[in-house]
């Protein structure tokens, strides 16, 4: 690939431009604002100046609902020998195309699973896709030549291939990534209206559950808009959840014995349904998630305290694992997890003892 067309410079968009021109392909951006586009020229993404001939590949970084027409729109013209988009909903936007008469031989549907709660070209990095999983949905129809060029791009961003059926990735995303931003904003929104004592209370699990209810609500009404039939089918599943979770919890305070018994085990039930779920979430590298236990230190808020403390596991022979950070209310500390393999525990505790870590049991 020496050529390439981005159409849309928004998060995706930008960070895929970034990528590519870092590894020496010329890149060409277009934006309908054209200040946007502008942008990302600026932050070395490519130029914004129009290609002067058919480039290898245009990538169509639009919102879900105007891909088909952005799609048939750049194939009528000649742009590229191949087109893909990067929307978070496939099946639709490949019906849509073929409705408005585009070629489903040089066009194919992918989705890279990687974002930010930011949005726009100023948001965008090169690393974004480095490590994430890049989703194809090829068909009988499409031409090798466009999916060796859609394998090229992913190889370019330094992402992992997951080659799915259009529609039953329609269906995995309204588990794992559209079903999530509802919940997630569902309890943020429970905090609008909250007490200031009970805001003041928000520990880390409240920070995890309501991480991505920060991002961007136009962004999300486009995709959900795009997949509203298994979202709905999932929070339908996790209605019904509820509402056993309720019935449960309202049979905890009854004065009958029995109504007690049942509510402890439909508590129960859910609790350990959860579990298992976790369970199946990949883990570092992919793999199946490893038990890792973890190393709580007192940390002070302030430059080069986690470089330190980095640097001290490095010299005790430990390697950190996964990290989370828990800030103190009002104070100017936290608290960090070095999460470590089990055995590594006891070694890197007295070697941070040593150096003065106040380890929290």
């Amino acid at each position: 690939m020496r050529t390439a067309l981005v159409i849309g410079t928004g998060l995706i968009g930008t960070s895929a431009a970034l990528a590519l021109a870092g590894r020496g392909v010329r890149v060409h951006l277009t934006d309908h604002d054209p200040a946007q586009a502008r942008t990302a020229a600026a932050l070395g993404a490519g130029t914004d100046e129009e290609p002067e001939d058919p480039v290898d590949l245009a990538v169509v970084a639009v919102p879900p609902a105007h891909v088909a027409a952005a799609v048939a729109d750049a194939q009528r013209r000649g742009l590229a020998r191949g087109y893909l988009d990067v929307a978070s909903v496939k099946g639709g936007p490949r019906r849509e195309l073929a409705a408005l008469g585009g070629d489903p031989r040089r066009y194919l549907g992918t989705h890279p699973m990687a974002g930010r709660e930011r949005s726009g070209p100023l948001a965008a990095t090169a690393d974004l896709f480095e490590g994430r999983p890049w989703v194809l949905t090829p068909t009988a129809e499409t031409d090798t030549e466009v999916l060796n060029l859609a394998l090229e791009l992913v190889a370019l961003c330094r992402a992992v291939p997951v080659v799915m059926d259009a529609d039953a990735h329609d269906r995995a995303v309204a588990l794992v990534s559209h079903t999530p931003q509802l919940l997630s904003s569902l309890v943020a929104a429970r905090l609008e209206g909250a007490d200031e004592t009970a805001v003041r209370l928000c520990g880390q699990g409240i920070r995890d559950v309501t991480r991505i209810a920060a991002s961007d609500p136009a962004m999300w009404v486009d995709i959900l808009s795009a997949n509203p039939g298994p979202v709905a089918d999932v929070l339908a599943a996790v209605a019904a959840d509820l509402d056993e979770t309720v019935t449960a919890l309202r049979a905890l305070q009854s004065a009958d014995e029995d109504d007690r018994k049942s509510g402890v085990s439909g508590i129960e039930d859910v609790l350990r349904r959860g579990n298992a779920g976790r369970e199946r979430v990949p883990g570092k590298h992919g793999a199946a998630p490893a038990t890792y236990e973890s190393v709580t230190v007192m940390i002070g808020d302030q430059p080069g305290e986690l470089a330190r403390i980095f640097a001290d596991a490095g010299r005790a022979g430990v390697n950190i694992e996964d990290v989370r950070i828990e800030h103190a209310t009002g104070q100017q500390a936290g608290l960090i997890q070095l999460m470590v393999e089990p055995g590594a525990v006891p070694s890197l505790t007295a070697a941070l003892r040593e150096r003065g870590w106040s380890i929290r049991q």
